[in-house]
């Protein structure tokens, strides 16, 4: 009598894991779509309280205030036992000030410049972080990313435009803005090595808020309109919304999946400059954001390219096994 047969194993995952798998990824892609919208709305918030004659530090400290109070709400020791504790709390504070940086440059940018140059100028942040990984991280980059960040920074020439009489002097706020921000998503990739999301986030707006917080009886000054008042709240509410949605959105999708819809703000940014200031970005400033943009999704190819090759040889290195 012969050996029974045993069963056919079908490599194929089981029915509708695929299609789930899918449904999540897109479900992250559309959150990710999302925030950037409450990002805009955060800016043309700034920007509004700029036009009210509110003073840019207060609508910093308000953005603080707000985000802490809320986070706070749902994310605190109580409620989550261990997720004040750091294995870096230096790291956590530098990273906070690095977010408070940003933040204060942008509103101080926004009081002259349009949505769509700052959100471009901003955009730039990939780029430097590509650049500095390497001295920092020890992620050094290949010619082909140092060539995509060097046509990436002519895209922020492009929006400047230094040395030909029209460069404002707020656009060394908005250069300010981007620098802050690459360091801050520096300092946050490392710390991802030591601490929790939790905790990263707990932290995030401790030490702006802890920063500003003395300096509200000499920067106070009462909104005479309900629009200021909604506005400085809704710089607190815009923010933590659309950074509660980039973390739902990366427990959902992979980061190189989701990166290239971040750039949707410019969209987003032009949109509501035209309709609520009236701005419509001059011929430059869209050229220069095409370039950043374009940059930044060369470095995403590149990144994909190579970890495709890299999965292969792994591939190829097991199937060589005996």
């Amino acid at each position: 009598m012969s050996p029974p047969i045993p069963p056919r194993h079908d490599p194929r995952p089981p029915a509708g894991e695929i299609p789930t798998k899918n449904r999540q990824r897109l479900f992250g892609i559309a959150l990710m779509c999302c925030a950037p919208v409450f990002f805009a709305g955060l800016d043309a918030s700034g920007k509004i309280l700029a036009r009210e004659g509110v003073d840019p530090l207060l609508s910093t400290f308000m953005r603080y205030a707000v985000n802490v109070a809320l986070v706070t709400a749902f994310l605190n020791p109580v409620t989550r036992p261990g997720v004040a504790r750091t294995s870096r709390p230096g790291l956590q504070v530098v990273r906070s000030l690095l977010l408070f940086g940003s933040t204060a440059f942008n509103f101080l940018a926004l009081q002259h410049l349009q949505l769509a140059e700052t959100v471009s100028i901003q955009f730039a942040a990939p780029l430097c972080v590509a650049l500095l990984a390497g001295p920092m991280l020890g992620e050094w980059s290949t010619r082909t990313r140092l060539a995509a960040i060097l046509v990436g920074f002519l895209g922020v020439l492009v929006i400047v435009r230094p040395g030909v009489g029209t460069m404002q002097p707020a656009v060394l706020f908005a250069l300010g803005n981007m620098a802050c921000y690459a360091l801050y998503i520096l300092v946050t990739r490392r710390l991802a090595a030591f601490d929790s999301s939790a905790t990263t986030i707990f932290y995030s707006g401790l030490a702006g808020l802890a920063l500003m917080s003395p300096l509200v009886p000499w920067i106070w000054r009462t909104p005479e309109s309900g629009l200021a008042w909604g506005m400085l709240i809704g710089v607190g509410l815009f923010g933590t919304a659309g950074h509660w949605l980039l973390v739902l959105a990366h427990a959902r999708a992979p980061a190189s999946v989701l990166a290239p819809f971040i750039y949707t703000q410019i969209l987003w940014s032009v949109g509501l400059g035209w309709l609520v200031f009236g701005d419509v970005p001059s011929p430059w400033t869209l050229v220069g954001a095409a370039i950043i943009v374009g940059s930044g999704l060369l470095l995403l190819a590149e990144d994909a390219w190579r970890r495709r090759l890299a999965r292969t040889a792994t591939a190829a290195a097991g199937a060589r096994l005996p």
